[in-house]
């Protein structure tokens, strides 16, 4: 049976305990706030996921004091970053800056937990195994409480100050409170996803073919996270044949010596595929509400940037309720779309395979140019706290 939680009204109550939740919960707990996360999954369940940290989510960890958990979990060092445009290959070197040495990519099994524990030693109440059934609102629309909804089936109400959704691309949260898509872009892929043991990488490495992708990401316990990108339509086409076989014909088409590799043992459990879902930015807030993560904002996975999304709006969020004193959380909205938007605009253009190699190249420079706007607001916040 799952636990009760300990009051019946707290100021934050976070459904959802994944990156977005538990890093929301651990910034919010850190700053006095009552805070109460429930979630019907526990956090040693894996998650589907690329894992790549980018140098904004690695700055943040540092800061908030976690980093030295992640290394210490044994998550390589990512050195460098290769792009492969057909035979032509770029490495860009990973220079040490902000405290930071390198990137890296941990499996969901040891950032989620490192994240929760945080949240928990920050004074969060952590309930697994209850979910959010229903909004509670007053007479003006505004949402004060929640109706939480046990493995049971038990339905009991829990009042909160404001109720943020963190529970994913397809958000109960979400759909309760009605919160409209305010922008959305047309491209998507099918990924394929797999761990290899073994292949010695110091760098994450993204690769490109016409109508096809690639990304090989070093992760915890000696593996690498090799991941396919394909439009939808070949997937839905060829996935009954074998999404390994569809994953080993992919990779053989676009680097014949990965290939070589990848056949000599066998990969670390099944491969799991991934059919796509539309890039979408719903209304970050309302009254009594907020949306972080993949709730608010979902964005395809093949420019690998979710999770790093997800821990910059978590303290977007925090900020804005620590600095504006009052519920209407405008600032969180107006930073997260303005730092959303052209990252979501460039990674639609790549997800949609309409280009030739020089084109996709250039399109990583204008993603390049997009994730450095996101680094230079995420130092400006510490330099703002050192200025205070």
């Amino acid at each position: 049976m799952a636990a009760r939680p300990k009051f019946t009204r707290y100021d934050i109550v976070v459904a959802g305990a994944r990156v977005a939740g538990a890093s929301t919960a651990m910034l919010l707990a850190r700053q006095g706030l009552r805070v109460l996360v429930v979630d019907p999954i526990p956090v040693s369940r894996d998650v589907l996921s690329t894992h790549a940290l980018m140098r904004g989510a690695v700055v943040q960890l540092q800061r908030w004091g976690l980093l030295d958990e992640v290394r210490a979990a044994g998550t390589p060092t990512i050195e460098a970053t290769t792009f492969h445009y057909g035979p032509d290959s770029v490495t860009v070197p990973i220079k040490p800056r902000d405290g930071v040495d390198g990137l890296y990519a941990p499996r969901r099994t040891v950032l989620d937990p490192i994240l929760l524990a945080a949240a928990r030693r920050a004074g969060a109440e952590v309930v697994h195994g209850l979910s959010v059934a229903g909004v509670v609102q007053d007479a003006s629309g505004r949402v004060i409480g929640v109706e939480i909804r046990s493995g049971e089936h038990e339905v009991f109400t829990v009042g909160a100050g404001l109720v943020v959704g963190a529970d994913g691309l397809r958000s109960k949260v979400a759909r309760l409170v009605g919160a409209p898509v305010v922008y959305a872009v047309p491209h998507a892929t099918a990924s394929i996803y797999g761990y290899w043991p073994g292949l010695e990488r110091n760098g994450y490495e993204w690769s490109y073919a016409p109508n096809a992708a690639m990304g090989v990401i070093p992760t915890n316990g000696g593996e690498s996270c090799v991941f396919v990108s394909m439009p939808p339509s070949r997937f839905h086409s060829e996935r009954d044949r074998g999404l390994l076989r569809l994953h080993h014909e992919t990779v053989r088409a676009m680097s014949p010596a990965l290939a070589a590799d990848l056949a000599q043992q066998e990969p670390a459990g099944q491969v799991r595929g991934f059919a796509g879902a539309s890039s979408i930015m719903r209304k970050a807030t309302g009254p009594g509400w907020a949306l972080v993560g993949d709730a608010g904002y979902f964005k395809d996975p093949l420019t690998a940037h979710g999770i790093t999304d997800a821990l910059r709006d978590a303290e977007l969020l925090a900020r804005s309720i620590s600095d504006s004193g009052d519920t209407s959380l405008q600032r969180f909205e107006d930073e997260r779309d303005a730092l959303s938007r052209g990252l979501m605009d460039v990674t639609s253009r790549i997800a949609s395979f309409e280009w030739s190699l020089d084109e996709v190249k250039a399109l990583h420079l204008t993603l390049s140019r997009e994730m450095n706007a996101e680094v230079e607001a995420i130092r400006s916040w510490e330099r703002a706290r050192s200025a205070a």
